[in-house]
């Protein structure tokens, strides 16, 4: 199937259970919330990042794509939705997908070491008018697009690692399973 559906197990996450996993989400309706948060957690800088056709161009498809690849960071990483919507999947107590749909106003913190991966989701598609004659593209938020703010603790960095056995020997996988396992 198409990876940006909902994939809807018929149970809602519970943020208890993700708290068990090491991930925070909560529900930060203005800035100031993030604010304190980021203060809370010692993130001193912050950047942005748009996910869509009009900014990425022709490596779009190659970029989601990329965010889908299972893989772990060896730090943090923190999202909170601008505008948009998208899913985090997240490997859950028995190794299993939890999905987490984001939008705006969602913050996310994932542990260091956790298994996961990014996709925008499937609403995400243009929307096409017809107006008369014309043939006309609505500009609308629900266009294979998601703005997010990232927070960093150092200085701004994203490398993903993707699944392979001799990243369970990595100090962050090691750490993370020692204290979530």
């Amino acid at each position: 199937g198409d990876q940006r559906e909902d994939h809807d197990s018929g149970r809602p996450v519970d943020p208890a259970y993700l708290s068990k996993l090491g991930v925070l989400y909560r529900r930060c309706p203005s800035i100031s919330a993030v604010d304190a948060i980021a203060a809370q957690r010692s993130y001193k800088n912050r950047d942005e990042i748009i996910v869509s056709p009009e900014t990425m161009g022709p490596a779009y498809d190659e970029k989601v794509k990329m965010f889908f690849n299972e893989h772990l960071h060896e730090d943090e990483e923190i999202r909170y939705v601008l505008d948009g919507e998208g899913f985090f999947d997240v490997r859950g107590v028995q190794d299993e997908w939890v999905r987490i749909r984001l939008e705006k106003g969602d913050l996310i913190v994932l542990p260091a070491g956790i298994y996961h991966r990014f996709t925008t989701d499937i609403h995400n598609v243009s929307a096409v008018a017809i107006c008369g004659s014309h043939l006309s593209l609505l500009m609308s938020r629900t266009k294979k697009y998601i703005k997010a703010m990232r927070l960093f603790k150092d200085e701004p960095k994203w490398t993903p690692l993707n699944r392979a056995p001799e990243l369970e020997k990595t100090p962050a996988r090691k750490e993370y399973v020692s204290r979530e396992g």
